[in-house]
């Protein structure tokens, strides 16, 4: 994946990449790769990571993603197998992309609106459905 960004936003100075404190976020696979990747000098940018404090997922953006996906695609379903609720979730993900693809400045109710909080950085955005343990 952080190749695909660093493809994607090759005109900036910097990525910064963040997420919560689980343990599998800070792989050494990762770690070598942006060592790796900071220490070119192609005109790419560098890779900053930013991982968030412990306990601390409401901070973390892509919840309030998550949160909104499983309301619309996982609670109350009744899919006739593994495969036909993978095939929702990829679908979901993939038109959400498709649209903010197409509409760059404002996705719009079509695809964000079901999430909990605003899918945006903010210190008192509280990102993470209270209702999941």
């Amino acid at each position: 994946m952080a190749e695909t960004l660093v493809d994607e936003y090759k005109g900036a100075r910097t990525l910064y990449l963040s997420w919560d404190a689980a343990s599998w976020h800070m792989s050494k696979k990762l770690l070598a790769f942006v060592e790796a990747h900071n220490a070119k000098s192609d005109g790419s940018p560098k890779l900053e990571l930013v991982p968030l404090p412990a306990s601390a997922q409401f901070l973390n953006v892509i919840e309030s993603v998550f949160s909104g996906m499983a309301r619309a695609i996982i609670h109350n379903s009744n899919y006739p197998s593994v495969g036909a609720a993978s095939e929702a979730i990829d679908r979901y993900f993939e038109e959400r992309n498709r649209h903010f693809a197409e509409n760059p400045e404002r996705a719009g109710n079509r695809i964000w609106g079901k999430e909990r909080t605003p899918a945006a950085f903010d210190p008192s955005n509280n990102c993470k459905d209270p209702g999941y343990r």
